[in-house]
């Protein structure tokens, strides 16, 4: 019989050393700053310091949601990341099937790419791509597209019933690809003898996708449907802030518990009102994503994430 060899410690040490870079930003970037928690229980003296400010308890918990805008607030928050969450899922499939199909190599490459820039690009600059559509003096939409059609121009920015589908829109063009690119390896990744297998015994397109595609897509879909379930309680910041321009005519369909907080702070420079916040969004989404992995977990073991 031979034995079993058992790794020498000494040889490890390369991996280790490997390892450590990565180790070392962990810790500095998602650990260390855990310490900033206590700031959501303090009113902040900056002449005391942070440690001896005084404690107050839930006090800014209780302002973060005392205010009038609280529901809407978190209503857009829930809704807006519910819509992004379905549609991004159905769009982000159905573009890397409609890419998978493409015999191209070429063309694959710069479909790829095309749908894939948007998420490269900063809300910075997607909001004055934006705006150059939806200025109303100078904007695509009203000078060129609506003057053509006789159609009165629409002042975009005052006018909040089109913003819920503007936003939706938005979000879809940039974050489609980013996803796609995920869908699209799991589907490269399925052995090609069952496509083959299906048109021998007469199977369509849509038979196949229904059949071979999305069944075996489905442990990748669960998986990114409860990472995004975990962060439902946050938003888009650039979204939702740099999109609409912080145009207060629009608050009503467009402020987030994010912008919220963000306004408050530049309006009223409270800090710990900030880390009130982001405290309860860790602890709202840690919970979303146990009981949603609870649910997979309870009628497929295996797509379950823990």
């Amino acid at each position: 019989m031979k034995k079993k060899r058992h790794m020498n410690w000494k040889n490890a040490i390369p991996i280790y050393v490997m390892m450590l870079p990565g180790i070392i930003y962990l810790l500095i970037n998602n650990y260390a700053p855990m310490f900033g928690l206590v700031i959501a229980f303090k009113k902040i003296d900056w002449n005391k310091g942070i440690l001896r400010s005084d404690w107050v308890g839930f006090d800014n918990f209780r302002y973060l949601f005392a205010s009038s805008e609280a529901w809407i607030m978190t209503r857009n928050t829930i809704l807006y990341n519910l819509a992004f969450i379905i549609l991004g899922t159905i769009a982000a499939i159905a573009v890397a099937i409609l890419l998978n199909e493409i015999t191209s190599k070429f063309s694959v490459k710069v479909y790829q790419t095309l749908i894939l820039l948007p998420y490269m690009i900063s809300w910075v600059i997607g909001s004055y791509l934006i705006y150059a559509m939806l200025s109303s003096e100078t904007g695509l939409i009203n000078q060129v597209i609506f003057k053509a059609l006789g159609i009165e121009p629409i002042v975009w920015y005052q006018e909040k019933k089109y913003w819920p589908f503007i936003l939706i829109i938005v979000n879809l063009w940039k974050s489609v690809g980013f996803s796609m690119v995920i869908y699209l390896a799991s589907i490269v990744g399925i052995n090609k003898e069952y496509y083959e297998a299906a048109k021998i015994d007469g199977a369509r397109k849509w038979k196949q996708i229904t059949n071979i595609t999305l069944p075996l897509l489905k442990p990748t879909i669960i998986t990114l449907i409860i990472m995004n379930i975990g962060g439902i309680f946050y938003s888009d910041f650039g979204l939702f802030y740099q999109v609409p321009r912080n145009s207060g005519a629009l608050f009503d369909v467009t402020q987030t518990i994010d912008t919220y907080v963000y306004n408050a702070l530049m309006q009223q420079g409270n800090i710990a009102l900030s880390a009130a916040a982001g405290f309860y969004q860790s602890i709202v989404g840690f919970v979303l994503v146990v009981i949603a992995n609870a649910i997979v977990r309870k009628y497929s073991k295996e797509s379950a994430l823990f």
